[in-house]
C-alpha cells in the first residue's frame, strides 16, 4: 500500500513539475518527487541508496536549483515563468510511454521469476544494513580517492562561486 502511495505521489508531482509554468512551483514539486523516490528506496530495503538520494539530490542539487531560481531572478514584482510550448506533445509522449510500460508490466509474469520465488522464503533475514559496510570500506580501503574527489568538488564549487560573482566589484 505504501509503495503505491509513494509511486502515485512521485508520478503526480513529476507530472506537475513538467506541466507547470512557474519555475519555483516546479522546483518544489521536484522536491516532492525526489522524496517519494527516497521513500520507495526505503521500502525496497535499499537504505544506502535512500540516504544518498536524500543527501545528494534533495539536500544538494534541489537546494542549488531553488537558490539559483530565487537569486537569479532580477525581475521585480513578477514570478519566474517558463516559456514551454510543447505541453501537448510532451503529455502525449509521456502518456504513450506510461501505457507501454503498464502493458509490459502486466504481460510479464513477474511472480514466477526464480529469484523472486527463492527470496520469498527469507526476506532479508540474514542481511544487515549496507551503510555500515560501505562506510567502513570508504574510510579504510578507498580513503585517498574519496579525499581526492572531495577536493575536486571543493575546487569546482570555488570556481563556480568565482564565475558567479560580479566582475565590477573586484
Amino acid at each position: 500500500m505504501l509503495f503505491y502511495l509513494f509511486a502515485a505521489l512521485a508520478v503526480l508531482s513529476g507530472a506537475y513539475m513538467v506541466l507547470t509554468r512557474n519555475l519555483l512551483y516546479a522546483g518544489f514539486s521536484l522536491l516532492v518527487t525526489l522524496l517519494s523516490i527516497a521513500g520507495i528506496y526505503v521500502l525496497l530495503y535499499a537504505d544506502f541508496v535512500a540516504v544518498t538520494q536524500l543527501m545528494v539530490y534533495v539536500g544538494g542539487v534541489l537546494v542549488l536549483i531553488l537558490f539559483g531560481i530565487m537569486l537569479s531572478s532580477r525581475v521585480q514584482d513578477k514570478s519566474v515563468r517558463s516559456e514551454s510550448v510543447n505541453k501537448i506533445w510532451g503529455t502525449l509522449v509521456a502518456g504513450l510511454v506510461g501505457v507501454g510500460l503498464c502493458y509490459t508490466i502486466l504481460k510479464a509474469n513477474i511472480s514466477s521469476l526464480p529469484w523472486l520465488l527463492a527470496a520469498e522464503t527469507d526476506v532479508l533475514g540474514w542481511q544487515k544494513s549496507t551503510v555500515q559496510m560501505i562506510g567502513i570500506k570508504l574510510m579504510t580501503d578507498v580513503v585517498v580517492p574519496f579525499e581526492v574527489v572531495s577536493l575536486l568538488l571543493l575546487i569546482a564549487l570555488m570556481g563556480a562561486a568565482y564565475i558567479a560573482t560580479d566582475k565590477q566589484e573586484l
